[in-house]
C-alpha cells in the first residue's frame, strides 16, 4: 500500500491563506467608510474585526457556493492569469478577493445600522427597546 504524500503545513502556507479574507474585510472596510463612517475609534475597530471575521468565515461558503454554481469562471481565470504570465491561482484569487469583500460588507452594515439605531434610543431601559423593536417590525411588515 503506498503511503500518501503529507506536506507539512508551513508558516507562508497559512500566511496565504489568511491574507485574502484580511485583504477582503480591509477593502470592504475601506469601501463602506464612504457610506457609513464610524462615529469613535472604538466603533471603527469592532466594525472594521467583525468584517474582517465574516469575510474569512463567510467568504469561502460563498466561493463553495460560487464554484458549484458557475464552475467554468474558475477554471477561465486559471486560464487566463496564465496567458499573461502570472500563476494559475493568480486566477483562482482574483475570482476569490471580490467575493471576499461582498462577504464582508453586510457585517459592517449591520453593526453602523445597529450602532445608529441603538445611539437614538440612548437612555432606554430593555423593555422600551423590545417595544421599539417590535414596532419597527409592525411598520415593515405593513409598509
Amino acid at each position: 500500500m503506498p503511503v500518501p504524500d503529507i506536506t507539512p503545513f508551513s508558516a507562508g502556507a497559512l500566511a496565504q491563506i489568511l491574507t485574502v479574507p484580511v485583504a477582503a474585510g480591509a477593502a470592504a472596510t475601506a469601501l463602506t467608510f464612504l457610506f457609513m463612517w464610524p462615529r469613535t475609534r472604538r466603533e471603527a475597530l469592532v466594525r472594521f474585526a467583525c468584517s474582517i471575521c465574516t469575510a474569512a468565515l463567510l467568504g469561502p461558503l460563498l466561493l463553495v457556493a460560487l464554484h458549484s454554481w458557475w464552475p467554468t469562471l474558475f477554471e477561465s481565470a486559471r486560464v487566463l492569469a496564465v496567458l499573461y504570465g502570472a500563476p494559475a491561482m493568480l486566477g483562482v484569487v482574483a475570482v476569490a478577493c471580490p467575493v471576499m469583500v461582498l462577504a464582508g460588507l453586510p457585517a459592517w452594515w449591520t453593526l453602523g445600522a445597529m450602532v445608529l439605531w441603538l445611539e437614538r434610543r440612548r437612555g432606554k431601559d430593555l423593555g422600551e427597546l423590545v417595544h421599539d423593536a417590535a414596532e419597527v417590525v409592525r411598520d415593515v411588515r405593513r409598509g
